[in-house]
């Protein structure tokens, strides 16, 4: 097993608003079934300025995986997300990576409640039928969440550097 270790460097300019009020982090963990990772982060304690990565120990190859999430033991499932990758659920969002694109690792009920906060915020919208679509995708998550809804989880990334950890993903 390899030690994780963690550096911070503190009072480094932020790239937002250029005070001396950005904290680097850099950790590596072993991810089980993944293998070493590094976590890297920025924040800046006066703007609010975030971003973050995660990258493995390997060069690897793109990468496609799939998750069919049908119970509430599922919402366990470990997922590493690389800022380069990509999320889909059907019928429901896709998530594409950009400049402010953050990497990280969570579970599955983490990847749902980021998508509810990207949703919930299209729920005032001014045009009726935005709020109508979001108030209907809001209610799916929830029943995904009771166990009671099922959805499919799809993980692109081109670095390689993210996983679905479970014998139930499917790669390709």
């Amino acid at each position: 097993m390899v030690e994780e270790r963690s550096d911070i460097l503190e009072g480094q300019p932020c790239p937002v608003c250029n005070k001396n009020t950005l904290t680097l982090r850099e950790m590596s963990r072993e991810v089980p079934f993944f293998g070493l990772c590094y976590i890297f982060s920025m924040d800046c304690s006066e703007c609010d300025y975030h971003m973050a990565d995660v990258e493995t120990d390997n060069n690897n190859e793109p990468v496609k995986v799939s998750l069919d999430v049908e119970s509430e033991e599922d919402l366990n499932i470990k997922i590493v997300k690389s800022s380069q990758a990509s999320v889909k659920i059907p019928r429901l969002i896709d998530i594409t990576p950009g400049p402010i694109s953050s990497g990280y690792i969570t579970n599955v009920e983490g990847i749902l409640n980021r998508v509810k906060k990207i949703i919930e915020s299209k729920s005032d919208d001014e045009d009726p039928s935005v709020r109508k679509k979001a108030k209907s995708h809001l209610k799916k998550i929830q029943r995904v969440l009771w166990g009671r809804e099922k959805i499919t989880i799809i993980i692109t990334d081109p670095t390689g550097n993210s996983a679905i950890i479970s014998d139930k993903a499917k790669k390709g």
